[in-house]
């Protein structure tokens, strides 16, 4: 089964193979501020369609990822992995995703912000 998902305007898509387990709330400072219901999966079995320059690439502080919004809508849709040795994993935020398909999901909160563990 895939799933998929895509920002406000239709410019920035995305498709993930496999069913989530689970969505992750995160309360780190850009988690917390963009209200996203993050996805990690393979980056194998996530499909990102855009024209080129459709996302505004932002680094952060620690500079291990890079979160993608739309350059025309501004949702923000998924983050890719910086890190040189562990860039086998990315995640896509499931609020793109219809809302029937993520209400069944669980959501896990994730203290990105001190412990770096889940908090359930």
């Amino acid at each position: 089964m895939s799933i998929k998902g895509n920002c406000h305007c239709g410019a920035v898509e995305f498709e993930l193979d496999a069913r989530p387990e689970w969505m992750t709330d995160c309360n780190c400072s850009i988690c917390r501020r963009i209200g996203a219901l993050w996805v990690h999966s393979a980056i194998d079995t996530i499909t990102i369609t855009a024209p080129p320059g459709a996302t505004i690439r932002y680094i952060q502080g620690d500079r291990l990822l890079a979160v993608h919004s739309c350059r025309t809508c501004g949702c923000t849709t998924h983050w890719e992995n910086l890190q040189k040795d562990e860039t086998d994993h990315m995640a896509v935020n499931f609020r793109m995703v219809d809302p029937e398909i993520t209400q069944p999901l669980r959501v896990r909160h994730f203290d990105g912000a001190d412990s770096w563990k889940f908090l359930d």
